[in-house]
Parts: C-alpha cells; structure tokens; sequence
C-alpha cells in the first residue's frame, strides 16, 4: 500500500493532483487508514500509470474518464496504442531533428538543400497528427488507397502550392464569415465561399466529389 505522498512522489506529481482524481472520481484510494489518510494499492498505481499516459498523449481528463471507466477498457490494448502512438511522435522528432541539423549544415555550406526538403518534416508529421485523430474515420469513409493518394498529394506539394492552399484557406474562411452574417445560405457570397472551399478541397484531396466536401474537412481543417 501507498500513502498519497508515497504515491505522489513515486509518480512525480502533487499530492492535490491526486486529491483532485479522488474528488471527480478518477482515481479512487483502495481505502482510509484509521486516521482518515488515503491508501493506494496495486490496482490504483496501474491506474494511475494508465492516467498519465493518456494525458502524455494529450487526452483532457474528462475524455481519460470515459475510456477507463468503460466495462470493456483493456488495459493491455491501450498499452499497444500508447506505445503506437509514441513511435510515431518519436518518429516525427527524430524527422524534425534531422530537418534542423540538415538546416544548419546547409547554412554552414556544408550541404545543399532545396526548398521542398526544408518543409518535409513539417508535412510528414503533419499528415501522421491526422492519420492519429481523424484516420479511422476517414478510411472508413473513403478507402486507403484515397486517403493514401491525398497524403501523398499533400506530402508532394511545393512550396508555392503549400501557399496557394493557404492563401485559398484564409480566403474561405473570410468568405464564409461574411456569407453567414447575410444569414442566406444561398446567396452571392455563399456560392462564392462553395467555389472556395471546392478549389481548396482540391489542394489536397486526389478527386473531388459532394462526398469529400462534406466528410473530409475534419482531416484537412489542421492543414
């Protein structure tokens, strides 16, 4: 059994961090000594572990909540996830690592590079932050080999595409919010922020269709 300063100090956090979990029933104590102190038991630090990885991963504790505290949490599962996940985020710093120090020997003369390889680490981890929240559904929705070719298409654009799409972006979006201020869904400027949103749909996303418009904005908004 742990004490909640034991626990706190084996799990580097404060001891209101874990009076916090007890008091939103996140993380129970096993039970109360005589004295009224909270104990923690294998379970609890198992737990806790499981807590602290969510949040690593950037989960708010409301979300962490409904996952554990599903009858059907495996824990052994979310362990490969976790382990997954942080492959990928490891892959994407080593990537954005090897950019810079490409960078720095390049501005030292001691390498050359062009300007699409100053922007591949940013697109590779880019495109890796979308597969992880929305590739499940999308793939759902369209297939890997369309997903696989807008991922492709995005991670081949040249610098002055990448600005083309964003300039179209801000473009859009400064369409729309005037469009909604006329509450005409079927206006001028609404046709116009829908041309808009077709030619940046089409930046990145290998085909378009009424489909793609609707369903893929999720995985692309982040772009």
């Amino acid at each position: 059994m742990y004490t909640i300063q034991e626990l706190a100090k084996l799990a580097d956090i404060s001891t209101r961090t874990l009076r916090y979990y007890d008091d939103i029933n996140l993380l129970k104590p096993v039970m109360r000594n005589p004295a009224g102190y909270r104990l923690y038991g294998p379970e609890q630090v198992d737990r806790l572990q499981d807590i602290l990885f969510y949040k690593e991963l950037g989960f708010d504790l409301k979300t962490i909540a409904s996952i554990i505290n599903q009858p059907t949490f495996d824990r052994q599962s979310a362990l490969l996830q976790h382990r997954e996940q942080l492959l990928q985020q490891r892959s994407s710093l080593d990537r954005l690592i090897n950019n810079v120090e490409k960078t720095l020997r390049s501005m030292k003369g001691r390498e050359t590079m062009n300007d699409k390889e100053k922007f591949e680490g940013f697109k590779k981890q880019m495109v890796e932050q979308n597969e992880a929240t929305y590739g499940v559904e999308i793939r759902e929705s369209f297939g890997d080999d369309v997903v696989n070719q807008a991922n492709e298409k995005w991670l081949n654009q040249t610098p002055e595409e990448h600005e083309h799409a964003k300039s179209l972006e801000q473009e859009m979006l400064q369409k729309l919010k005037e469009a909604f201020k006329t509450g005409n869904p079927g206006g001028l400027l609404a046709q116009e922020a829908a041309v808009l949103h077709k030619q940046w749909l089409e930046c990145y996303w290998p085909t378009y269709s009424k489909k793609s418009a609707c369903r893929s904005c999720p995985n692309l908004c982040s772009r």
